[in-house]
């Protein structure tokens, strides 16, 4: 367990920082809120936010139908009004989007009929303005307008709507009038749950509250309740509503693996760095019906399934601590491998400097710049291919295949690469440059050069820009930006032929280094060491 002088409360929840991520290993920003969906019938009046100490995980984002059930005893139920629709055991109601027809039954007040059409015209208007529902009808018998106001649900809300109308003008009287009543078929679109034969249906999203065992979503089992509903683009989505806490037991291991990485304090780091970004980021997605996603948008979550010892008890022995930074929460950036060097803020992202995501060393041997690709390696280092090489020192070294590696492009890959990207027909690919970098050896601004113009991108992007083919021949971003690309040349003929690229790590490398952290715990770090390395200046307090 952490000791207690490294441990204050934490006095604030709010995030210092929003800054423009990418998805591998990465954090999206804080999205504004979008308008309700207008799908008819669906109620969008049901709150989507989970009770204090609790998230709520898109586990599924979007789906034509999915599944939703339990491992034991489950009750389906609306979830406005509580209502349970049917119930279940060791199965799973299959939840889709139905149109029905449905009857509307309402009454309107009566007001006349007239013969004078601007009159006509300009009541439409006014009761329309007036947030009523006009209604005009031509009687050809009687050569006037029959003229209807409202939507009430009975004859006596109608007329007690009377005195009100009179008084805005709308109305000949203030009493003693008649409503009419109306009877529509209209279509209405509602969440429908089937469970064997039993079938039920609402307006509202439907809810599963296990009563036994846990909860399971498309055969997958989770700790806490379900819900499925639909997300901003009209489509359902999946949700898991738990405590945080029983949240980070999912994520550890699919974040940072504790066969793969079997060290205490890193996976310690690890759900230090997952909760501190979770409680940042509460209502994130809020215009979907959850907080987070589970995939690496957000967070990596794998449920009650993914669970193991040794990470659940990284988990339970750093519960509540977060990493904070002037007593606020820091976005904990995280990602699998910096190649050895991690970078400063605004070298990746758009944003001002973060004084706590500054770039620091991936070794113990201080600067150790022989031994990272840093700026001055790739411009005046004897070797600067040398990249290619296991750095002596990195924690990372041992621990990532990706600390390392080398793609490479024929002319027509690059062309397709660079079409691909701009949307454009680049012809012949001339040259590809970096342009710039940043102080730890990231390329800043990549530049290709074609016979139909120059394009370039700048920053994290130059990852998606620089898609290569990886073995099953589908266009993958390149791992890092921290890389060194040339040319490859034909010895005959000294025409180039392609493009290759020695790189290191895989990520956006801001922040906390997955396997640096495992390496760091490998050689006797504890947790808190691990996070103030990679979180330059930060506090560790308890939620």
């Amino acid at each position: 367990m952490t000791p207690p002088a490294l441990l204050r409360r934490a006095t604030s929840g709010a995030s210092i920082l929003a800054l423009s991520l990418a998805a591998a290993c990465a954090r999206d920003t804080i999205t504004a809120p979008a308008a309700p969906s207008t799908t008819s019938g669906i109620s969008a009046a049901v709150s989507a936010a989970a009770p204090a100490g609790y998230i709520r995980i898109g586990v599924i984002q979007a789906a034509s139908q999915t599944s939703i059930g339990g491992t034991g005893t489950y009750d389906v139920t609306d979830a406005a009004t509580g209502a349970v629709l049917l119930s279940g055991s060791a199965s799973e109601a299959k939840v889709t989007l139905v149109s029905v027809s449905e009857k509307i039954i309402y009454w309107r007040v009566q007001v006349q009929c007239s013969g004078n059409l601007p009159y006509v015209n300009d009541w439409t208007v006014r009761v329309a303005a007036a947030g009523y529902d006009p209604y005009t009808e031509y009687v050809a018998a009687a050569k006037c307008w029959r003229m209807r106001v409202g939507r009430f649900p009975t004859r006596t809300d109608a007329l007690g709507a009377q005195p009100e109308l009179y008084r805005l003008g709308l109305a000949p009287a203030a009493s003693g009038g008649a409503a009419s009543q109306v009877t529509e078929f209209v279509g209405v679109t509602k969440y429908q749950a089937t469970s064997g034969s039993a079938v039920a249906q609402t307006t509202n999203p439907i809810r599963v509250v296990p009563t036994s065992g846990d909860l399971t979503i498309d055969g997958d089992p989770y700790r806490g309740v379900g819900e499925v509903r639909l997300n901003s683009a009209g489509t359902l989505t999946a949700v898991n509503e738990l405590p945080i806490e029983d949240y980070l037991l999912g994520v550890v291991p699919r974040e940072l693996g504790p066969i793969a990485f079997p060290y205490l304090e890193a996976l310690k780091a690890q759900a230090v760095a997952a909760r501190t970004y979770a409680y940042a980021n509460l209502g994130k997605r809020r215009n979907d019906g959850y907080d987070l996603t589970a995939t690496t948008s957000d967070q990596v979550y794998g449920g009650k399934g993914a669970e193991y010892p040794l990470s659940s008890q990284a988990v339970t022995e750093t519960a509540g601590v977060v990493a904070t930074y002037q007593g606020k929460l820091i976005e904990a950036l995280y990602s699998s491998t910096t190649g050895g060097f991690t970078a400063n803020s605004e070298d990746v992202y758009n944003s001002a400097p973060v004084p706590y995501l500054r770039g620091v060393p991936d070794a113990q041997r201080g600067q150790a710049f022989e031994h990272v690709p840093s700026l001055d390696v790739f411009r005046n280092h004897s070797n600067p291919i040398s990249l290619r090489n296991a750095s002596e020192g990195d924690f990372e070294a041992d621990w990532s295949k990706y600390h390392r590696w080398y793609v490479d492009w024929s002319k027509a890959e690059m062309a397709a690469v660079v079409a691909n990207y701009f949307k454009v027909d680049p012809g012949e690919v001339l040259e590809v440059n970096v342009v710039d970098r940043s102080g730890s050896g990231r390329a800043l601004t990549l530049q290709f050069v074609t016979t139909n113009g120059t394009f370039a991108e700048t920053k994290d992007r130059i990852r998606s820009a620089l898609k290569f083919y990886n073995s099953s021949n589908a266009l993958t971003s390149l791992y890092s930006t921290l890389f060194y690309i040339q040319p490859v040349v034909d010895r005959k003929t000294k025409t180039v032929t392609g493009w290759e690229a020695w790189g290191g790590g895989w990520g956006h490398g801001v922040g906390l280094s997955q396997t640096g952290a495992v390496g760091m715990a490998e050689k006797g770090a504890s947790y808190d060491e691990i996070l103030h390395h990679y979180y330059q200046g930060i506090e560790l307090e308890l939620r």
